[in-house]
């Protein structure tokens, strides 16, 4: 084991993809001498060249339509765009060829292919430098969506995405990038897509967040343990494909739910999660779904933290549902 930072994690997976597999590149802005805008990608081309740590022109259009040339080819690519925010000029790459290559050609072409992208707010990035826009892509049927909020989480999903049959959306929450450390197994450690990760256990409520959000559901559920009420924090981390059983199961126990994303609210992720927590744990529920998320707005700049999620509205959230039954 080894203690490291998400990023840190991250860079960790890489290269280790990168030695057990000659067939694993990289590929875009500034990721080559410079490491990356977050120094994501750091180190690798002194260890790996030019060919391999291909630094690229600014176009996400090109940088995903090349991966997926050579994902046709055999090649396994790992395409970095960076920031969430720059990726709709690649969205027609992403949704119409990448997403159904497989399917199209009968599952002749899997197309391995991992965009990784920085998402979210908290580094006062303002409106063009914060966007969490994940359920754009987990709408797409195809695309895998993993986000990972600890370091372990980070190295593992992602050696999973990497030798994934499908093309995996790897999105990274830049908040947490170095405010989060954790012990990170060496060698070929892979976390499987498809599972929740339990972060505490509760009776009561269950809160379901992701990515920089499971930090402050995680002081909530400290706060409301001191009054006696216990929060069960579920990390979903892979939102497609998405552990519903699991999820379900929280409910079914606690008989309450909190959903928690710094995405908009109309539309985001937590609609879906509410809407299968109505359709299959309907009779358990004792409160109304609450749901803890940004505003329908542009992201703000002097306003950040005031659009944010924090602990006190998560607490806020499920004192009412408890309140309510």
């Amino acid at each position: 084991m080894t203690e490291l930072t998400l990023v840190q994690a991250v860079n960790r997976g890489l290269q280790e993809a990168m030695r057990q597999d000659p067939d694993v590149l990289l590929l875009g802005e500034d990721i080559g001498v410079n490491g990356g805008v977050f120094r994501a990608t750091e180190g690798l081309y002194k260890e790996f060249g030019a060919e391999r740590v291909i630094d690229t022109p600014l176009s996400e259009t090109g940088i995903v339509g090349a991966a997926i040339g050579m994902a046709l080819y055999g090649l396994k690519p790992v395409a970095e765009i960076q920031f969430m925010d720059f990726i709709y000029p690649a969205f027609d790459q992403i949704v119409s060829e990448l997403a159904k290559l497989r399917y199209r050609s009968g599952g002749q072409y899997p197309c391995h292919v991992v965009v990784r992208a920085p998402y979210g707010g908290g580094v006062k990035g303002g409106l063009y430098h914060s966007q969490s826009t994940e359920a754009f892509f987990c709408h797409t049927p195809g695309l895998k969506v993993v986000i990972p909020s600890t370091p372990a989480d980070a190295k593992g999903l992602l050696l999973t995405a990497i030798h994934d049959e499908d093309p995996v959306m790897f999105f990274e929450p830049k908040r947490i990038y170095r405010s989060v450390s954790g012990e990170v197994p060496e060698g070929d450690h892979r976390v499987p897509f498809g599972e929740v990760r339990l972060v505490r256990e509760g009776t009561d409520v269950s809160v379901f967040a992701y990515g920089a959000m499971i930090p402050p559901a995680v002081e909530a559920a400290d706060s409301l343990a001191r009054d006696g009420i216990s929060a069960e924090v579920v990390d979903l981390r892979s939102l497609v494909p998405l552990d519903e059983r699991a999820v379900v199961a929280s409910v079914e126990k606690t008989g309450r739910a909190v959903v928690v994303h710094e995405a908009a609210r109309f539309c985001g992720f937590g609609a879906e999660l509410s809407a299968i927590l109505a359709e299959q744990a309907f009779y358990s529920l004792k409160a109304p779904i609450a749901r803890v998320t940004g505003y329908d707005t542009p992201f703000p700049y002097a306003l950040e933290n005031l659009y944010l999620p924090n602990a006190e509205k998560i607490e806020a959230a499920a004192r009412s549902a408890v309140r309510a039954g």
